[in-house]
Order: structure tokens, then sequence, then C-alpha cells
């Protein structure tokens, strides 16, 4: 029997996952990694996960999978320090705790004679106050399509699993959870990474009932995953103008995060003479704008930058800022430009510090690898397109996602669904149900073609 969604559970799962977190009055949703929000929301997905047939397990970094068999010797994949969470002995976590189970397994790993594994999914956290579709729609579609699947009974060649990765949104330095799974991550470095205001992600973890010293050991093990497909919506307005309904995602953009605080000189702010002052804060600002027309000036025509957070000490009216510290985002596709601008953009910071009678201090928070999705990944989705009737074009993600990083262990790729204005990041973001509905069929076929 041929696989069908039901679009009804899919905007139900939708419509219940968005409650965890949302705001008192009705708004946003702020649903942080390893959160108590985050937390009863991963609990509920692994229920779903269950009650859907797939067995289901989280790993030392948080990652939380669900798998069907396939028909070519597919079964629960075992590993270093994963633990079931339901199905195949385990059981269901409690609301807010973390998923146990009675036996261990490699979060996504491939035992001696398993079949590696068609992958796909998002992630469940998001952005403070931010909106019900970002990540959330990959996982839940992802979810629709592999118990439509479980229900037709019919049993693709290798099996599927999906996932919800811990951290994509950045909270604690962005992609944690994939970047843990396949092996790009220094666990030297996990001590020392915390978030905007000051939150340690071994604190944050330790809440939520993880140890983030293991979380290296989420690594999966060479070739347990044949290819990665991520469904998303576009978080711009490119789909939704030329009213195609499913981008095929080309590239991933690259993206480096770091910090730079301007350090003058505190004065008195009545009586020191504008010309002697070594304001911290003007030289922030100053850079900021010159680094903004550099940008747009000397990029590749799609090179971003923003300056989402800033810092001023000690912070009141009638003291000249001695400190100032701004957090600095950089995207864009190909590896060179972005490479360049990030030299030229700190090069520039310490010529404005310099003119300003400050210093300036540089560190990097994050940096995340532009890549170009697979060809054979871009391939299953256009032809899912094509048996569906449903117009398609190629074109990059200018956020970034799990995707780029398992692109670095198997074929991996992305289709988008458009988004509503453009709007993303935002309370009110969100995609036609028509489209909702057209994504996840072109998943659903996507994932059988890739299972063969």
């Amino acid at each position: 029997m041929t696989p069908t969604i039901s679009l009804a559970r899919l905007r139900a799962n939708i419509e219940a996952l968005s409650a965890f977190g949302r705001q008192p009055d009705g708004g946003g949703i702020s649903r942080f990694c390893w959160s108590p929000s985050h937390e009863k929301a991963r609990a509920w997905l692994i229920r779903k996960m269950n009650r859907a047939g797939l067995a289901t397990w989280v790993d030392p970094a948080g990652n939380t999978f669900g798998r069907l068999a396939g028909g070519a010797g597919g079964r629960l994949a075992g590993g270093a320090g994963g633990r079931l969470a339901g199905g195949a002995g385990g059981r269901p976590a409690e609301a807010g705790g973390r998923a146990t189970g009675s036996r261990a397994g490699k979060a996504g790993g491939r035992g001696a004679g398993e079949a590696p594994t068609v992958m796909t999914g998002s992630h469940i956290d998001t952005v403070p106050n931010g909106g019900p579709l970002d990540g959330a729609l990959g996982v839940l579609a992802g979810l629709e399509c592999l118990q439509a699947i479980a229900e037709s009974r019919s049993a693709p060649r290798l099996p599927l699993t999906l996932a919800a990765w811990s951290d994509e949104e950045g909270r604690y330095g962005g992609l944690f959870g994939s970047r843990c799974y396949t092996g790009r991550i220094d666990p030297k470095q996990i001590g020392a990474i915390r978030a905007i205001d000051g939150d340690r992600l071994v604190d944050a973890m330790k809440r939520a009932g993880f140890d983030a010293r293991k979380a290296p050991g989420a690594k999966a093990r060479p070739g347990a995953v044949s290819s990665y497909v991520e469904l998303h919506i576009e978080q711009g307005p490119h789909l939704e103008a030329a009213g195609i309904p499913i981008g095929v995602v080309e590239g991933i953009v690259g993206i480096r995060r770091f910090r730079l605080t301007f350090i003058g000189e505190p004065d008195h702010a009545g009586a020191t003479p504008m010309a002697r002052r070594k304001d911290s804060f003007l030289a922030a600002a100053d850079y900021a704008l010159r680094a903004r027309d550099h940008v747009v000036r000397k990029g590749s025509g799609r090179s971003v930058t923003n300056f989402g957070h800033i810092e001023i000490a000690p912070g009141v009216s009638n003291i000249v800022p001695a400190r100032t510290t701004v957090l600095q985002e950089m995207r864009e596709l190909d590896a060179g430009i972005l490479a360049r601008l990030d030299r030229e953009c700190l090069a520039r910071a310490r010529s404005v510090a310099e003119r300003r009678g400050c210093r300036v201090r540089v560190e990097r928070v994050s940096r995340n690898q532009g890549v170009r999705c697979a060809p054979r990944v871009m391939r299953a989705v256009a032809d899912a397109c094509d048996a569906l009737g449903l117009r398609h074009r190629q074109m990059p993600s200018a956020a970034g996602h799990d995707a780029q990083n398992l692109a670095h262990v198997t074929d991996s790729g992305m289709l988008f669904i458009p988004s509503m204005g453009g709007r993303s990041h935002r309370p009110d973001e969100m995609s036609h149900w028509k489209d909702i509905e057209r994504g996840t069929n072109v998943l659903l076929h996507t994932l059988l073609r890739l299972a063969r």
C-alpha cells in the first residue's frame, strides 16, 4: 500500500509542540535547548515516536532519535553511551527528564550486519520569542512520514531514522548536537562553551540530566548513515515571491561568529572634552557600520553580517564607556570569500580601535563551514517533485542547518517550502498549510527513493 500522510495529524502535532515554551501573553516561543520547556517537549516527542511504532533513544549529546526498521536487515543500532527511550526494551522519558531505558545503544550508529540508515530530521529548540515552524516542521514532518510508512506496512530496503538535534539555534554555539554526532566537536572546548548570558553548557546539560563531557561519545560510526535530507521553511521571501512550492537546496552557508570587545578608558562624561575621550562604544559603533559596508561592497552579493548583542560597561550615562562588547555574525556560501571577509573585517576592527585610542580583543565563538548539497539527494528531491507535479527550483540556504554537518559524513541535502512574507525568527513565522502538506509529501517520496 502506498504511504499517505495525514495533514490533520501533522497540524495537530505542530500546534501541540508549539505550546511548549509559549510566552504567557500568547506571543512567541522561547524553547531553549536543555531548558525545562525543551525537556518537556523532548519527552512529548519521544511518546509520539513510540506511538508511531519507532524505536527511540537519546544520545550523550542530547540528540533524540526514532528508527523504523528496513527490509535489508535494519534493526535498532547500538552505541556508546546512548540510552533507549522506548521500543526495543526501553521506556518513554518522564516529562522534563531525559529518556531512559534498559539497553544502551549508539545513537544512530551502525552495528555489525546492520544496514546504513536513511535519516531525516531537524531540531525542536527555538530562538528567543520565535515561531512554531523553524526546526519543528522538519522533525514533525519526518515523524509523519515514518508513521505513514509504518502504517502502510511497506518495508523500505534501508531503515529510516528521525533525528531531533540539540541546540541547533546556537544558545551554546550552534549545531551542537550534529557537531557531536559527526565528530566535529573539540572535547577540550566543551568546558568553555557558554551562552550570551554566561550560562555554561556543562551546567545547562547537568540541569537536564546530561554530562556535557560525554557528549563527544555521540559520534556515529563510519557508514552509519546512507543519506540525510531535511525539510525546512525557507525563512526568506524568494519561493513565495516566485510562486514556487519547493526549493531544492544546492548549498548551505558557512557561519562565523565572534565576540569583539573594544577597550577604552572611563572618564567623566561632562568634564572630559570630546576630543580627549577614548570611547569604547563609539569605536564599536564605528566598526559595526564600516563592517556592514565592507561586507556589502566586497562580498559576493549574498554575503551578510549582523550585530545581534551589545554590552556596555560601566553602562551609565555619566561615565564614558570603558568597555563595549559586540557579537558579530557573518554568513556566506563560498568558503574562500567568507575567510577573506573574516580577515578583512577583523583588520578593520583593529584599525578603528587604534584610530579611536582603544584596543580590541577578539574571541571566536563558532565557525561552521559552508557546504554543497549532494547531487544524489538533490535529484531525489527533484524527482519526488516531478512525480507529484510540483514546480521546484534550486537555491542556496542563507541560514545554517544541521544538514551542513551531516554533509561531512554522508550524502546530505535539504528542501524548502515558502515562508509567509519571508518571515522567520519571530512570533508570526508561518507557512500555508497547503505548502506544509506539499513539502511533507515531497519529503515522504524523497525518503522512499533514498531508502530503495
